[in-house]
This record gives structure tokens, sequence and C-alpha cells, in this order.
């Protein structure tokens, strides 16, 4: 191979470890150069070794995977650093990748695809588990879409309905509390749904207990 494959873990699991390590003495052409158990060590050791490619867990004491990936971003090294997790969790998800993580894999996957994984992120692309993909595509489009709920501008009487909505009120006494008709309250619930991208008065109606629409804020 023509890049480069010398690769560093940081994990806090020596079991694991170990096994990922003799995963990859299996594979002639790459080459494991150290192993940290915790993320400052880790950072220490990338600075030391200047790997090719970094396996990091992402729950580990003391120094979390993703401050870990941060120091290793702001220390400049030129590596490729591959989150290898037990964590499905969208927010962890987003949250590596946003950090700079160059792929998001689960530690339950098959040995196979991991050494295939490795081989596709030191060919410079991006690896996102297969269970995951749709993960990601969903927290990224609920993110935009609270992007657009937090830019949203609601006029007064938009707001007051979105109030009426989280204490739970029907359009009709929705209406009778504002005095004004039932079929109006409709077309406000109408027009704040489109404005803050719900599909049903439910949605809006717990986005803004959340927020603490219910206590009129």
């Amino acid at each position: 191979m023509t890049q480069g494959n010398r690769i560093l873990i940081i994990d806090d699991h020596p079991l694991f470890r170990r096994g990922v390590s003799q995963l990859i003495a299996m594979a002639p052409h790459l080459q494991l150069v150290g192993e940290a158990s915790s993320g400052e060590q880790g950072v220490a050791k990338a600075r030391e070794l200047d790997p090719d490619l970094i396996l990091l867990d992402l729950h580990m004491k003391s120094m979390n995977g993703i401050d870990t990936l941060k120091a290793i971003r702001d220390a400049g090294l030129d590596c490729r650093v591959v989150i290898l997790t037990v964590s499905d969790h969208a927010d962890d998800l987003v949250a590596a990748i946003r950090s700079g993580a160059d792929g998001y894999l689960l530690k339950d996957m098959e040995p196979e695809d991991l050494l295939a994984a490795i081989d596709q992120t030191l060919s410079g692309s991006t690896v996102i588990g297969e269970r995951l993909n749709g993960l990601l595509a969903c927290a990224i489009r609920e993110e935009a879409a609270e992007d657009q709920r937090e830019s949203a501008t609601l006029t007064k009487r938009e707001q007051e309905i979105l109030h009426g909505l989280a204490l739970g009120l029907s359009n009709k006494l929705i209406a009778r509390n504002l005095e004004i008709t039932e079929a109006t309250v409709k077309v406000h619930v109408k027009n704040l749904l489109k404005k803050l991208g719900f599909r049903s008065r439910l949605e809006a109606a717990v986005w803004a207990v959340s927020r603490g629409n219910k206590q009129g804020n």
C-alpha cells in the first residue's frame, strides 16, 4: 500500500486493546506502533509516534474520547482518527464528527469489517458504521430543523396560540381565551407548525413546554 499504515490504539480496556492488536497483526500491510490506556497518555503517544491512524475509544475515565480527539486536532497532528465505541447514540456520533473524527465505528462489528474500515480510512475515506448511517442522517435533519425553529419569527398571536398548545388547550378553548374564532385559531396553528417545522400540534406542544412556553416565556 502506498499510504501510511502506522496505527495507535487509545482505549482503557486492556482486553479490547489486545484483541484489536492481534487483529492488526493478522494484516501484513498494517503496523501497530503503540497503545494507550487513557486520553492523556494517548495524546502524548500521538505526539511522540505521529501515527497515520488512531483508533479511539469514546467513553474513558478522566479524559473522554471527544476531549482526546480535540486535543489531537489542537496539536496539529496530521493523522486520521476513528472513534471505536459501544455507543450508538446520535449525540455521541454527531459530537465526534463535529470534533473532527474521520470515522465512527461500533465495537461489535465483525473483525474483517473493521480491517476493511481501517483500509478505507487510511485511503482517505470517512467511515461510518452501517447501522449508524440512518442515525446520522436523522440527527442532521433534526439539528437543521431545530435551527429553523430557533430562527423562526412567530407573530404575537402565534406565540399566544403556541402557549395555549403547551397548556394542552383545544382550539375551542384557545379561541375563547383569546376572544377570536376557532377557525382563526386553526389558521394560526397551521402557520406556526409550518414555521417551526412540526407535523402535529402535539410535537409543537412538547417542544414549547421544553422551552418554557407553558409558563408563557
